[in-house]
């Protein structure tokens, strides 16, 4: 659980990678916006690293959430894959700093525990959508010619890069209301 110091440390973070990109996440930029010193940040973090550990424990805790709450909701697979494509537009929507940490895998390559961090999350998340879809398999609503865990590749895959594509077009659109649209598009490759 994080303090009240370490929580306005990782969310003034989020916003520095907004203004600055993640380059712009520096203690020394940190500690101004927040109207500390430095030696003060680094009495809540020992690093630049554990700071953004602390965002993607932020995040990993937000998704597994989402995605356990709709692995055990019942209902439709596709409701669910709906729900989950929608919740993470909205978050992104809210929050467009996360995905400048949340697919910075490249930047991330020199710091192995920064890259295993973002791993887990990714692993967790493909193993409870694969699960979603061999549930909608079962019961003849998803599409069974094409492997369940090859599905929730496509379907992780092209969130990915629709979320990509808008932080390279400077958060032009309306990601939820396009995203719908993307959604429906989904349905129809992988609904049988």
């Amino acid at each position: 659980m994080q303090t009240a110091r370490q929580k306005e440390i990782t969310e003034v973070a989020l916003e520095l990678i907004s203004e600055k990109g993640i380059q712009g996440l520096t203690i020394k930029n940190l500690s101004k916006k927040i109207g500390i010193t430095e030696p003060a940040i680094y009495r809540h973090y020992d690093s630049k690293t554990d700071i953004l550990i602390a965002v993607l424990d932020l995040f990993k805790q937000n998704t597994e959430q989402l995605f356990e709450k709709e692995l055990k909701n019942g209902g439709k697979a596709i409701d669910k894959i709906e729900h989950l494509f929608t919740k993470h537009f909205a978050s992104f929507s809210a929050t467009p700093s996360l995905v400048s940490v949340i697919f910075s895998e490249e930047i991330f390559r020199n710091e192995p525990v920064l890259i295993a961090k973002i791993a887990e999350i990714i692993d967790k998340n493909d193993k409870i959508l694969t699960t979603i879809i061999v549930n909608g398999q079962k019961t003849g609503e998803i599409r069974s010619d094409i492997e369940a865990n090859y599905l929730s590749t496509i379907i992780i895959g092209t969130l990915r890069l629709f979320v990509k594509k808008w932080q390279f077009s400077g958060f032009s659109y309306n990601l939820p209301r396009e995203g719908k649209k993307l959604i429906e598009s989904i349905k129809l490759l992988i609904v049988k």
